[in-house]
């Protein structure tokens, strides 16, 4: 229940369900950038320091920056979530709505609150655009807060005029290169911080904070222009199909990003079992009882399998 990908534990609970089993429960793209030959070297040496700072030159460039000195290339943003909690103890810490589970991990006593009950916490997260329900705050409305504001951009790239990167004015963002590339086993992310924040970071994670073969992939991936202008377009369009398609089956929409819809159902609770005997997992949340969020089929046998399952469902409740 507390994160998406679970589709072993998903099979064991449903041994009858059909394999292989559709994960709909990330919010990964299912189009994922097309990997390259990786050299061996980047396998055998340990990863130098002017391949890093390549990393986060190209990352940087894309994300409209021109100061590599303000961005950190980390594996994973989930662990740059748990390591700014040590760099930022604050006594008063806010998470901005319902949102990621990670936040609370980090930062247990942090109280959920609305935006405008936030500027008095002495540190503010938030996810732009939220997850699950895909709500965005203007990056105006962030910039004039005065606490210390953590921002995930973690379904972002794909909706790059939300970002406040641009105008950051000193809040640490948070960037994923798993969800919008379609690869999350690379781990990588990204922390974009004033340079004290990222002199800290980059002495808790050490020399080789992400490996050879991550370097790798990631510079070529976000010199590739090219394709991501491409993810971009299918990314929006297989958001409205899915939209529309919950929508032909009684499902209300209730938000979401270009990477997946949350929507309500009069029953989630029996959708969800229903979709898992079919083989198909999506996201339930403990907090949204009435609600599911459900990632992008990646091919038209998927749109079909999944169609199915929910024409059979609406079927049984008409």
């Amino acid at each position: 229940m507390w994160h998406g990908g679970q589709t072993a534990a998903a099979a064991r609970l449903y041994p009858a369900a059909p394999r292989p089993w559709l994960d709909l429960s990330t919010g990964i793209s299912p189009w994922a950038w097309p990997l390259p030959a990786v050299e061996p070297q980047a396998w055998q040496a340990l990863p130098s320091r002017a391949a890093l700072e390549q990393l986060e030159f190209a990352a940087a460039r894309v994300f409209g920056m021109n100061d590599t000195e303000q961005i950190a290339a980390v594996p994973g943003s989930d662990i740059a979530i748990r390591l700014l909690a040590r760099l930022l103890p604050a006594d008063r810490v806010a998470i901005l709505g319902q949102s990621y589970a990670g936040y609370r991990a980090a930062w247990p006593e942090a109280r959920v609150l609305p935006f405008d009950k936030a500027g008095n916490a002495d540190l503010m997260i938030c996810a732009n655009p939220n997850n699950p329900d895909g709500a965005v705050i203007e990056a105006r409305k962030l910039q004039r807060l005065r606490n210390i504001r953590i921002v995930d951009e973690a379904f972002a790239d794909a909706m790059p005029e939300v970002s406040m990167l641009p105008h950051r004015n000193g809040a640490i963002v948070l960037r994923s290169f798993g969800k919008f590339f379609g690869l999350a086993g690379v781990r990588l992310g990204f922390v974009v911080a004033n340079k004290p924040v990222i002199r800290e970071l980059r002495g808790l994670l050490g020399d080789w904070p992400i490996s050879g073969p991550a370097i790798a992939i990631g510079t070529a991936a976000y010199c590739d222009r090219a394709w991501q202008g491409l993810q971009r377009h299918r990314l929006a369009q297989g958001s409205v199909r899915l939209a529309a398609l919950l929508a032909d089956h009684g499902l209300q929409d209730a938000g979401g990003t270009a990477n997946f819809r949350l929507c309500h159902a009069p029953d989630a609770p029996g959708l969800f079992t229903h979709l898992c005997r079919a083989g198909i997992l999506v996201r339930p949340f403990i907090d949204r009882p009435g609600q599911l969020r459900l990632g992008i089929p990646g091919t038209e046998t998927d749109w079909t399998r999944l169609e199915t399952a929910l024409l059979s469902w609406s079927k049984r409740n008409d």
